[in-house]
């Protein structure tokens, strides 16, 4: 486990279903180094991205956090999100199914219903 938390903040963004982040006291971080890399958020800011492994599997920047985030998302300020397509993520007890497209990291449970960025001809939305 990695990590694990019952106070995980859920951010939603227009056509993206919810992306979790995992506080950062909910996180195992002998698990986690830094990454080579960052992006930028129009909203939240400047993202940091991790390496996570686990034994001989590592995972290459597939996670990520805003260690100084706008003032608006201070509330994520080094919460770790990660991409479901490279992790076994879970909303209580169902598994995530990852957001389609390679860029986007939001979380899809049964309760949550599309269409979402990261489909085809959604590039613009």
């Amino acid at each position: 486990m990695i990590a694990e938390t019952k106070h995980a903040l859920r951010v939603l963004e227009t056509s993206h279903p919810p992306t979790y982040y995992v506080p950062h006291n909910g996180v195992e971080w002998s698990f986690f180094e830094p990454a080579v890399g960052t992006s930028f958020c129009e909203w939240k800011g400047d993202a940091t991205y991790w390496t996570v492994t686990a034994g001989t599997a590592s995972v290459v920047g597939r996670a990520w956090s805003y260690q100084n985030p706008s003032r608006s998302f201070a509330a994520i300020a080094g919460a770790v999100a990660f991409y479901p397509a490279h992790f076994e993520c879970y909303v209580d007890d169902e598994r995530v199914r990852p957001q389609p497209g390679e860029f986007y990291g939001g979380w899809i449970t049964d309760e949550i219903k599309g269409p979402f960025k990261g489909i085809p001809g959604s590039m613009w939305w």
